[in-house]
Parts: C-alpha cells; sequence; structure tokens
C-alpha cells in the first residue's frame, strides 16, 4: 500500500495516460507529486535524470512517459520510437534503482506481442514470433523496458512491475491525423465530414481488423490497482477482453458523431496486425474489471473534445 504522504513521480504526466494517472491518485488522496514537463526535464538524458532523482528521492515511480503514435508515425519515425523510448526507461528504471524507489510500475503496450499470437493473447505468448513490421521499432523498445524490470527484480531486488494495456482512448489523446491512433483518428474524421457535409469518409485497410479499446480513465484505475496489490515478477494485461472489427467501430463512430455520409476503405493502406485481444483474466482473478462501456466511452469523448458541452 503507498502511504498517502508518499512522493510520486509520474513521468509523461503531461499525455493521455499520465494525466489520467494523476487525477487518479489525487482522487484518492495523494498529493505528493513530481512532475517535469519535457522542457524541464529531458528523460532521454541520462545525467539529467539521475540528477533529477538523486535530488528529490521518489518513493515511487509511474513510467507513462514515450514516444507513441499510430501505424503511420511508427512506420516514418523508427529510429526516433527505437532511441527515445529505450533511453527514456533506461534512464528512468536504473536511476530509479539507484535512488532505492519503493516499487516502480512501467507500462508495455499489447503491440509488442507477436503479429500472428494466438488469440486472446496471454501474457506468456511474449516474444514467441515475429512482431508486426510497422511498430516493431516501438515494440522493441517496450520489450526491453519490461525485460529491464525484471532483470533489476531479478538482479537486484527492485520492486518493479510491468502491465501491458490494450489500445486506450480518452481526454488528451492525440487526434493528429498523421500520427494518431484509429479511435481518435476516425472521431475527427467523421466529426470534420459532418461539419463540411462531405459525402464519404475514407477509412484506412479494408476494416476487417478487430481491435480491444480501453477508456485511459479505467486503465487509470488498474495501476493504482496494481501498485496496491500486485508484485509479481511477470507483466499482466489491461484490458477489457472485449474486441471490435474496424468496420464496427467506424459504423459506432459515424453514429455518435451523426454523420450521414458513406464510407470508403482504402485497401491500399496497412491493416497493421489482424487481431489483437489480451486475455486479461490474470487480472480478473486479482479482482479487477473495467467499468466504462466503449459506446458510452467514445460518446464522452466525442462531447469533451469537440461539443465542448457537458451533460
Amino acid at each position: 500500500m503507498m502511504e498517502k504522504t508518499a512522493k510520486i513521480y509520474i513521468a509523461g504526466h503531461t499525455g493521455m495516460v499520465g494525466s489520467a494517472i494523476h487525477r487518479k491518485l489525487t482522487k484518492e488522496g495523494f498529493s505528493n507529486f513530481l512532475l517535469k514537463s519535457v522542457e524541464e526535464l529531458d528523460l532521454r538524458d541520462q545525467h539529467a535524470v539521475n540528477s533529477f532523482f538523486k535530488m528529490e528521492m521518489p518513493d515511487y515511480v509511474i513510467i507513462a512517459a514515450a514516444k507513441v503514435g499510430g501505424i503511420l508515425a511508427n512506420n516514418t519515425f523508427k529510429a526516433e520510437f527505437l532511441y527515445d523510448n529505450l533511453m527514456i526507461e533506461a534512464n528512468i528504471i536504473h536511476a530509479s534503482y539507484q535512488s532505492k524507489v519503493k516499487k516502480l510500475l512501467f507500462l508495455g503496450s499489447s503491440c509488442i506481442y507477436p503479429k500472428f499470437a494466438p488469440q486472446p493473447m496471454r501474457e506468456e505468448y511474449l516474444l514467441t514470433g515475429t512482431l508486426e513490421p510497422t511498430n516493431d521499432a516501438y515494440a522493441l523498445a517496450k520489450i526491453a523496458g519490461i525485460k529491464l524490470c525484471e532483470t533489476y527484480r531479478q538482479q537486484y531486488g527492485c520492486n518493479f512491475i510491468s502491465c501491458m494495456p490494450t489500445n486506450l482512448y480518452g481526454a488528451n489523446d492525440n487526434y493528429d491525423l498523421n500520427a494518431s491512433h484509429v479511435l481518435p483518428a476516425l472521431i475527427r474524421k467523421f466529426h470534420e465530414a459532418k461539419i463540411a457535409g462531405k459525402p464519404e469518409v475514407e477509412i484506412w485497410g479494408t476494416g476487417k481488423p478487430l481491435r480491444e479499446f480501453l477508456h485511459v480513465e479505467d486503465l487509470a484505475d488498474a495501476c493504482f490497482f496494481l501498485m496496491e496489490n500486485y508484485n509479481d515478477t511477470s507483466t499482466i494485461n489491461v484490458g477489457s477482453g472485449e474486441e471490435i472489427s474496424i468496420n464496427d467501430l467506424a459504423i459506432m463512430v459515424k453514429k455518435i458523431v451523426g454523420y450521414e455520409g458513406d464510407l470508403k476503405y482504402d485497401s491500399e493502406k496497412p491493416d497493421g496486425t489482424p487481431r489483437k485481444l489480451l486475455d486479461v483474466s490474470k487480472l480478473h482473478q486479482l479482482g479487477w474489471k473495467h467499468s466504462i462501456k466503449l459506446e458510452e466511452g467514445i460518446r464522452i469523448v466525442y462531447r469533451d473534445k469537440f461539443l465542448n458541452t457537458h451533460e
């Protein structure tokens, strides 16, 4: 159990995941946070990170900082995704060991599983096959972070844990069509098409791939649960355990936005992994389940981001 007065460092507190974790911990009564913006602390700079840890000596660390993006960004900026994420996680994990941090949580990603892993994907399927080529650089960096947590636990006895979230959405998501993930991209495309009166909306790929989504507020709740209750060596999946095709997702978003035009699939664009569903039985057995249903979550996100009204 984390003490309410404990000093908690949330790396990446301004991002979608980090800000949600910050809100959750604040709601739970924590207030002693260490929060540094990218301008204040470059997490790729080992000397800067070491100096920060030596000065502040945090009790608990949550690594939500990462360079992230959708298929286009992942496939275009492979070197940046690999280098930046390797440096961020390695610097923070090593500094946490040196500073004798009580507990650390590293957030991986469901995209690190093999492209053709059996479905739903169990934690032990990691590193049992080849990765999806469009995001292998990001996946390799995240796998390295998980292995760092495992090896620092084995060699040094550090209570460093890691979890693998599924596809996320929610407040502070990225809606840049050149860098965003599929759900925020669909929301923006349908909204702008509705405003402009466009007759059709283009959807990347065939619409056949299956995806799982989790509201970021549910992820934050799961992260708090794991910080309080989980101390195992092995990583743990965090998701809804429910999947939907990109086609059905597009139809759902179209209905929520109120767009009345047609869908046009561009099969020349990549589909990515054909199916990506997490087996969340391990987390369910511990006593945690998600609470925000996908359609309800998308309605909230669309209202707050594009309608700016609160019911």
